[in-house]
């Protein structure tokens, strides 16, 4: 190693050690000078997110007006004027057949099954009451308060007696999204219509010995959940937890705060691609890139997948979700940008 090595490596690991005082004098002045730079940028990069938040609150209030007129087409109170290159033929029998239809039945409801993770959280029995939903709205928080809401608008339907359902999404921070706490709308279900729950049979042993059978309630999946999203824990409260229970924790929260991001960003600017399927098929070329991908690697690749399934095979462990990963802050909820549309920054949870 010749000398001018030498000196860079110490300069190098006095750096790494914080050391900075202990740099040559000439160094520590051009350290200095660059840190003034960094202090410029930050400035800057401050009016910058200052700037950023006021445009997207301007045009946040420009899109009202567009989705009023979406909402007036779907529930069928406004009928769209026919263009002249889409006038229809002379009305036949076949054409009629769909005359008496008001708006876009299901709109929202097909529009969030062509969405991967919202399909996913939809079960069988929430599809009934979801055929209710004629508008998701959303927007910031007012005042002090940092984060966004979401609103569905539903028709009178037989399953509950709000009419609307509110989300709200409370952040430390909105240029970085970390994420405080989660408030959803409690839903008033009518009797015998939560489809969060379930009734199940139970035989049980009295002390004589006497079988008898009771129903019990217990909770099941739904989409509706989403409006009973999970308490953050406290710092306290994360000691206490095993590693598994917080990764698990971590995991729920993660997939409420996108299912929350995907709607506000994607869903409702987006609504009418998603309900033809045309925003699904633009997510699913970056899969078909991946798999293409995958595909190149040849054989060495296959050795590798059926060594994966040789384990499986031998461990037989029960399916699991993907965790993430354990850090300080304890659960972090990770999605695109709260703010901002196809951002890819993940957010944190904020430990009380």
């Amino acid at each position: 190693m010749d000398a001018l090595s030498a000196i860079q490596d110490k300069i190098g690991e006095m750096v790494l050690n914080g050391t900075l005082e202990a740099l040559p004098v000439p160094v520590r002045r051009r350290v200095r000078a660059l840190k003034d730079l960094q202090a410029e940028h930050s400035e800057l990069e401050s009016k910058f997110l200052e700037e950023k938040k006021a445009l997207e609150k301007k045009y946040e209030l420009l899109y009202q007006p567009v989705y009023e007129k979406r909402t007036a087409i779907v529930s069928g109170a406004v009928e769209p004027e026919v263009k002249e290159e889409e006038a229809a033929p002379a009305a036949t029998a076949e054409t009629k057949e769909g005359d008496d239809v008001k708006g876009v039945p299901e709109f929202w409801l097909r529009a969030m099954r062509n969405h991967y993770l919202l399909n996913d959280m939809i079960q069988d029995h929430d599809e009934e009451a979801l055929r209710a939903l004629v508008d998701i709205k959303s927007g910031f928080l007012e005042g002090e308060q940092k984060g966004f809401y979401l609103e569905f608008h539903f028709a009178e339907n037989a399953f509950f007696e709000n009419r609307v359902l509110t989300k709200k999404y409370f952040m430390v921070e909105e240029d970085e999204p970390v994420l405080d706490h989660a408030e959803g709308t409690p839903i008033q279900w009518k009797q015998g219509k939560n489809v969060t729950v379930t009734m199940v049979k139970k035989k049980q042993k009295s002390r004589s010995g006497n079988k008898r059978t009771v129903t019990k309630e217990e909770p099941q999946a739904s989409f509706f959940n989403f409006f009973s999203p999970p308490e953050v824990p406290s710092q306290e409260s994360l000691e206490t937890m095993e590693e598994e229970e917080e990764e698990e924790l971590q995991t729920v929260i993660e997939t409420d705060y996108e299912m929350g991001s995907v709607i506000r960003s994607k869903l409702i600017p987006n609504a009418v691609e998603w309900y033809t399927g045309e925003a699904e098929e633009d997510e699913g070329m970056d899969f078909d890139e991946d798999e293409d991908d995958e595909h190149e690697h040849g054989e060495d690749c296959d050795h590798d997948h059926d060594d994966d399934d040789e384990d499986e095979e031998e461990e037989e462990p029960a399916p699991k979700p993907t965790k993430g990963k354990k850090g300080k802050g304890g659960a972090a909820a990770s999605a695109g940008a709260a703010f901002a549309p196809g951002g890819e920054k993940d957010p944190e949870c904020k430990q009380q």
